[in-house]
């Protein structure tokens, strides 16, 4: 029906309830989460049909117990039914994991033999208490993959066809249909997407789990309100000028009266302290935008507003809208939202690249690509403990190709300043627009709406992408437009994350054109006009694997096949053109040398990664603002794996991780691989007055080429050109340069250090020969002289600092050779690494004579007995043992 605002009401009657696809709210009048006591069995095992099965009189005998959200896998996992699916490869042991290894199985039909190509059931039976009676009762699903049958107490609520969608809420009006004062009984018939359906996709991340993460994958809750919902407050801000000064709000919320009888209320509420009210009237059954204008009420154009910032550009300040709706002096619901006073546009620039403004102010978008859990479970201390990891590496975006997060994830994004780029995943029936069926196209702007809905007064939120790998065609971009203006989607829009141009909004002024493999750190600024070089937006690229540490390594591979490389390590690479490491393992070899053993593999892994992490975020933050934006891909995995993260699966940061926070630091000193200049790049919103740049060259022997301190003042969000090393230096007869370079502020403090390893001549390319995986080495760098530097010694001192969980370890090279990259670690006694343990720096280099001093800061359950794990390329290790950590020296000699 359509409201009188002109909304679609997206209420559908059913036989015996209403459906609203409204949001999931912050707070309600009043709501019970459905977690606990269900259970979970597969339809093929019953003779019973739902009728009986949603009655109390249904006794359910050999039932797996769940608690929700839960897929149907990862509760029998939680069951004990399977062990340990994420080791080795018993996720292959699994029934229905029998497709081709490597290939997308969201695109295949689920295997004839599989238990997943059954329904299966999840019941609960719950007394409702009797106080509820004369209230309205809402049944909301927070999220079901893909289709069910809902039943309730021996009633049919819904079908398959109105239940049926991913990424689809739903609200059921059960007022009729539960017993107030007795015990109820909830039955769901939960189905797998099929290949023609717009289901939940691993692409090339990962494996997919045989039951395609069928079942209800969000949480359910009973919803109690009057005859009246509001769902889904909403607070738009727009600034008069530049100044911040003035900011004009608008209010939304969405009304639905649940009665058959017209209604006459009033809507009140106070948006960041300011109040507002305005009556309304609904006609029977009626649903209803309402809309609070600073045209209307002058109190909405604040003046001196506390403005919300993503954390790198200021303070990101939280303000609370509640809104209510009250008939008669009843409140029948009322709702309460955290949002943000901010304005989020974009534009494209003069070379046609999409930059992104907040509050008027350019960000250049350094990010990462995200994903959830494979079975889609929920671990809140997980996840806080990713996002410290996201602002420890100074990255300011978050992208979500499909896998839409729950509340949690986007109010901790809110709560931290971390934008996020979300939107539709590629790959799948989601991008097979030309083999839609008639009323795909409705589940697609359904799921589009309960999204919106869901999610959009979140601040953090920085664009909404309509496709993934390519864009809708009109038809369907047309419609997912139409959506986001009706659900009044306060964020930019882009067609997608490829640089495809669209007949209905044109360019997109993104590009997606790899690399997704390894390349030598030079590429990010050879190329400057075709590929995935250091210019315009790069949505996803990467240079490819993630070696996870030993510590992890053993977590998911037995040890009897921890070297050499096997097909269990296979398994845990990606799919499609991802199922080997041939160019890293042969970029290797042909620039390091082979390795020798595991360890070996794994030190030459974590410096590679720690380079071309590093190469790829210094080469898009020189070149800002001709570069916009460069999403890594990706920031974690789904479950352990070889390639495409910045730390590992179980927390672990390695040289990827730490490359990436070196280069991305607020204030960071960086060379240039294309013409060896030095630039000081300022990510911070002031200007630095009095910094002190130092460049030194040394060759191989260490003998110093190069020497020039240079005093500038760099001006807020700037790159810099401090100066540039004289090609002469580059020209001696050393096998690799070493270039050290140090920026001071004024006070004389070292505000960013950087260390370089030059090859004599760089890897030359093979541009003709680029695909979107990556570009061949024409002839590969040789920095095979590293394997032989002379023997260095590292002295190491570390305490704990009083009354914190934070260690303080001081590392001396008192050797005439540098030490080269020095990893630290903390460890259990028996060796295993403590995740996630945030260090100020790590993979350093120390000079002879040279000092550092690096903190870390150890979860708070940490053990209390631990030790500090130092190595390098060309220093013994060392370890300094719990009762070493007090102000003892541990040093060892060659």
């Amino acid at each position: 029906m359509l409201g009188k605002s002109g909304f679609f009401c997206a209420c559908l009657s059913l036989a015996s309830a209403v459906l609203c696809l409204f949001s999931v709210p912050v707070s309600h009048a009043s709501s019970m989460p459905l977690r606990e006591g269900w259970t979970l069995q597969s339809a093929c095992k019953l003779q019973a049909d739902g009728a009986t099965i949603s009655t109390n009189a249904f006794h359910p005998q050999g039932w797996t117990e769940v608690t929700v959200p839960s897929t149907v896998l990862a509760a029998q996992v939680a069951a004990g039914e399977f062990k340990q699916p994420y080791f080795g490869m018993n996720l292959r042991k699994i029934p229905g994991t029998s497709y081709p290894i490597g290939q997308n199985f969201s695109n295949l039909p689920m295997p004839e033999d599989s238990p997943y190509r059954c329904g299966w059931w999840y019941r609960k039976t719950f007394e409702l208490p009797a106080g509820e009676r004369g209230k309205t009762l809402w049944l909301r699903f927070g999220g079901i993959n893909y289709r069910a049958i809902l039943w309730i107490n021996g009633k049919q609520i819904a079908d398959d066809k109105q239940i049926a969608g991913a990424y689809r809420t739903y609200e059921f009006d059960v007022t009729r249909d539960l017993l107030p004062g007795r015990e109820n009984t909830i039955a769901i018939e939960t189905f797998a997407p099929t290949e023609t359906d717009l289901g939940i996709n691993w692409v090339d991340w990962n494996p997919c789990p045989p039951d395609k993460d069928m079942g209800l994958w969000g949480p359910v809750d009973l919803i109690t309100t009057g005859p009246v919902s509001l769902r889904s407050p909403l607070a738009v801000t727009h600034f008069a000028d530049a100044s911040l000064g003035e900011a004009d709000l608008s209010v939304y919320a969405e009304l639905h009266n649940a009665s058959d009888i017209a209604v006459h209320g009033i809507v009140t509420g106070t948006v960041a302290g300011i109040h507002i009210e305005q009556p309304v009237n609904l006609a029977a059954n009626e649903s209803k935008t309402v809309a609070f204008s600073p045209e209307q009420f002058p109190q909405l154009r604040m003046h001196n507003p506390r403005v919300w910032w993503p954390y790198q550009m200021g303070e990101p300040h939280l303000e609370t809208l509640t809104l209510s709706f009250s008939e008669g002096g009843r409140v029948s619901d009322e709702q309460s939202v955290r949002f943000g006073i901010r304005e989020i546009k974009s534009e494209l620039t003069n070379k046609g690249f999409r930059l992104f403004k907040v509050n008027g102010k350019p960000i250049l978008i350094r990010g990462a690509g995200w994903s959830q859990d494979m079975l889609l479970r929920q671990n809140p201390e997980y996840l806080r403990d990713e996002l410290r990891l996201v602002r420890d590496m100074h990255l300011n975006t978050i992208r979500l190709e499909g896998k839409l997060e729950t509340q949690e994830f986007f109010n901790l994004a809110d709560e931290q300043g971390i934008l996020v780029m979300l939107g539709w995943c590629c790959c799948d029936h989601w991008e097979h627009w030309d083999k839609w069926q008639p009323g795909t196209l409705d589940i697609a702007t359904a799921s589009l709406r309960s999204q919106m809905l869901r999610l959009r007064w979140h601040p953090s939120l920085l664009v909404w992408l309509n496709g993934s790998d390519n864009p809708p065609s009109a038809n369907v971009e047309s419609a997912y437009l139409a959506i986001e203006s009706e659900t009044q989607w306060p964020n930019p829009v882009i067609s997608s994350a490829s640089a495809t141009p669209t007949s209905v909004t044109g360019k997109s002024g993104v590009k997606m054109t790899g690399p997704y493999d390894y390349v030598a750190p030079s590429y990010w600024l050879a190329d400057t006009a075709k590929y995935g070089g250091a210019y315009g937006f790069n949505t996803e690229t990467s240079p490819g694997p993630a070696i996870p540490s030993l510590s992890s390594l053993r977590k998911f591979i037995p040890a009897d096949q921890l070297w050499p490389p096997n097909a269990t390590w296979s398994y845990h690479f990606g799919g499609g053109e991802f199922k080997d490491l041939n160019v890293f393992d042969e970029a290797m070899k042909a620039v390091y040398g082979a390795p020798e053993n595991l360890a070996d593999y794994i030190r030459i892994a974590q410096t590679m990664s720690y380079d071309s992490e590093r190469a790829m975020y210094e080469g898009y933050s020189r070149n800002k603002y001709t570069s916009t934006g460069v999403i890594q891909w990706m920031l974690n995995n789904a479950w352990p794996s070889m390639i495409w993260h910045l730390y590992d699966y179980y927390l672990d940061t390695g040289g990827g991780y730490f490359g990436t926070k070196k280069a991305c630091e607020p204030l960071h000193v960086q060379y240039s691989y294309d013409d060896r200049s030095v630039y000081v790049v300022n990510s911070t919103y002031e200007v630095s007055p009095r910094l002190t740049v130092s460049a030194r060259a040394y060759d191989n022997n260490l003998k110093e080429l190069f020497a020039k301190e240079s005093e500038l003042e760099v001006a807020a969000d700037s790159s810099t050109n401090a100066m540039s090393i004289p090609d002469s230096v580059f020209a001696a007869n050393s096998p690799i340069t070493f270039i050290q370079l140090t920026l001071k502020n004024a006070s004389g403090k070292t505000v960013s250090r950087n260390f370089y390893w030059v090859p004599s001549k760089l890897t030359t390319w093979d541009w003709p020969k680029t695909d979107y995986t990556h570009t061949p080495a024409l002839e590969h760098e040789d920095l095979k002289a590293l394997r032989s530097l002379p023997q260095a010694r590292i002295e190491a001192t570390a305490e704990n600092v009083p009354g914190t969980n934070t260690v303080e370890v001081h590392l001396r090279n008192p050797s005439k050779a540098l030490a080269f990259q020095i990893a630290i670690a903390a460890t259990k006694l028996d060796s295993e690494d403590i995740v996630p343990t945030l260090w100020s720096d790590n993979y350093v280099e120390l000079m002879p004579g040279e000092s550092i001093a690096l903190t870390g800061t150890l979860p708070a359950y940490a053990p209390e007995k631990y030790a500090i794990s130092i190595t390098a390329w060309n220093a013994p290790s060392i370890t300094l043992h719990p009762e070493a950590l007090m102000h003892t020296v541990a040093s060892v000699a060659p």
